[in-house]
């Protein structure tokens, strides 16, 4: 068995890559639950009664990076 420990940040994003492509190219198998079709409507709904607010990307990350410390 493959040791992460002993690879370089680099080497782990690009084994992530490969496994990503290669569960992409099976989306055939793949099917979202059904909360996650529900929470897409309800958040769609949300939009369309203008009852969603929404944060800049700089914003959200900022947010979260300071939540973790």
């Amino acid at each position: 068995m493959l040791s992460i420990e002993n690879l370089t940040r680099a080497e782990k994003l690009q084994m992530m890559e490969v496994l990503w492509d290669d569960l992409a190219r099976d989306s055939v198998t793949l099917s979202s639950p059904e909360w996650h079709a529900q929470s897409l409507k309800e958040a769609e709904q949300a939009v369309a009664d203008n009852q969603a607010s929404f944060v800049s990307w700089d914003a959200a990350k900022k947010t979260l990076r300071d939540s973790s410390k």
